[in-house]
């Protein structure tokens, strides 16, 4: 394993976890016995964070895999 692997499993791990844990709170949302415009918002905000969380491990391991290891190189 690649010392450049390695860094990527913690960011994987992560969104992995994060999105299960908001995709378990999606569901129970919609089960909620509450008016259906409710549901609907309430499931948008999970998954909206769902995806921005998906865009930043993107974003993340192309960091990794150019070498940039912290944002602090752009500037």
């Amino acid at each position: 394993m690649k010392s450049s692997d390695k860094k990527l499993v913690a960011p994987i791990v992560i969104t992995i976890l994060l999105f299960i844990y908001l995709a378990v709170f999606c569901i129970a949302w919609l089960y909620e016995p509450i008016p259906a415009i409710w549901k609907i918002i309430g499931s948008i905000v999970p998954l909206g964070l769902i995806g921005a969380s998906i865009f930043v491990l993107v974003e993340r391991i192309k960091e990794i895999r150019s070498g940039e290891e912290d944002d602090l190189g752009k500037y």
